[in-house]
Order: C-alpha cells, then sequence, then structure tokens
C-alpha cells in the first residue's frame, strides 16, 4: 500500500482501482499486487477446502463451467503469464510435466480461452491432488517473480501478449490480477451456490 490509498475491498473492482492509483501517482508496488492475489487464493482456498467431490465437476447450467475447469483455466492462464508473457520462458505446464498429470496436450498456448463447449463438457478433471498440486506450484512462481519487481521495473514499456501495442508491466498485471479474481469470485460463488455458507472465512 502507498500514499493513503486503500485497495477496493470489492472484488469486481480490484482492477480498475489498481489502474487509478497508478494513475494517480504513477507508482505501483509488488506490496500492492500481492495483497490482491492473496487476497483472491485465500478466498479460492476457502472455498475448495470442503468442497464436496461432486461438486468440482459439477457444472450449474448447460452453458456453464465446472469449478474444476475455471481452476485449471484459472492456473494456465497465470502460469502462462508469469513465465511466457513476463519471462519469455515455457510454462510450468510444459517444463514441469503438468500435462501429463492432467492427460492434455504439451501446447503452452492451450489453456482454455476460446474452447467450446462440447470441448469443455468432454474435458475430464484429474485427481484433486493434481488439480491442487498445480494451483499451488503457480501460486509459488507467481509470488517469487511478481515479489521480486521494482517500480522500474512495472513501469517499464513493452509489447506484452496479447495486445499488440507497448504498455507498461503494471497495466498487464493489472489485466490478469483482473483475470484472477474474476475466476476466483467464480469459484467462491458455485461453492455458495452448491453448499450454502463457508465459501469464505
Amino acid at each position: 500500500m502507498f500514499a493513503g490509498q486503500k485497495l477496493a475491498t470489492v472484488w469486481g473492482h480490484e482492477y480498475h482501482t489498481l489502474k487509478l492509483i497508478v494513475k494517480e501517482t504513477q507508482v505501483v508496488t509488488a506490496e500492492l499486487i500481492m495483497g490482491a492475489l492473496q487476497r483472491n487464493w485465500d478466498m479460492v482456498d476457502a472455498a475448495l477446502s470442503d468442497l464436496e467431490d461432486a461438486n468440482w465437476t459439477r457444472r450449474p447450467a448447460e452453458q456453464s463451467n465446472s469449478v474444476a475447469w475455471i481452476l485449471w483455466h484459472m492456473n494456465r492462464v497465470m502460469d502462462t503469464f508469469i513465465h511466457t508473457r513476463l519471462q519469455g520462458k515455457l510454462p510450468l505446464w510444459t517444463t514441469d510435466g503438468w500435462h501429463q498429470k492432467f492427460d492434455m496436450s504439451d501446447d503452452p498456448e492451450d489453456r482454455g480461452a476460446g474452447w467450446s463447449m462440447d470441448r469443455v463438457v468432454a474435458w475430464k478433471a484429474p485427481s484433486h491432488e493434481v488439480m491442487l498440486g498445480y494451483y499451488e506450484v503457480v501460486k509459488s512462481a507467481v509470488r517469487e517473480h511478481l515479489s521480486s519487481l521494482t517500480p522500474a521495473n512495472l513501469e517499464e514499456r513493452r509489447v506484452i501478449p496479447p495486445v499488440a501495442e507497448p504498455r507498461s508491466v503494471a497495466d498487464a498485471v493489472g489485466q490478469v490480477i483482473w483475470d484472477n479474481v474474476a475466476h476466483g469470485g467464480q469459484i467462491a460463488y458455485l461453492r455458495g451456490l452448491y453448499q450454502g455458507m463457508g465459501w469464505h472465512r
């Protein structure tokens, strides 16, 4: 935190709040970034902690995703962003063999974006141990890299896909925070829909 600013507690406003603070102060810190991500991860952890087995793969409607699929997709996006987009490396999905544990392709760009509903329905979730294992290693990699970024690193402007024009690293990080929080909220909502109170503690 900085300059007396307080990050909004409404999850849907996290990304816009981050952009507003950056605009007003021209400074963003790794502490702010990790604070937003950690609060989202804490919410997801609580939602998953006692999620019944059947509710991991349950889809609330024909055009909806399951908790398991959302968790996989959320982690694939973050893995790709941290390693490929920011560091020019292959994601852990490929280098550490997580694709094999999920019985999926090693395509580093296959993270669920643009999938048809038929493909989503056909997707088979691995064990909870594998799902949570990938989640934990991605979180660890995110903490290690983002916590090391200085304000100067975050202000650097360069092309960071999928946006074709140069932008600051901070702006790209803000986008991925928004994505992570959006999917975290979906997981928490489904936990509450299926099992009632207890999605956040």
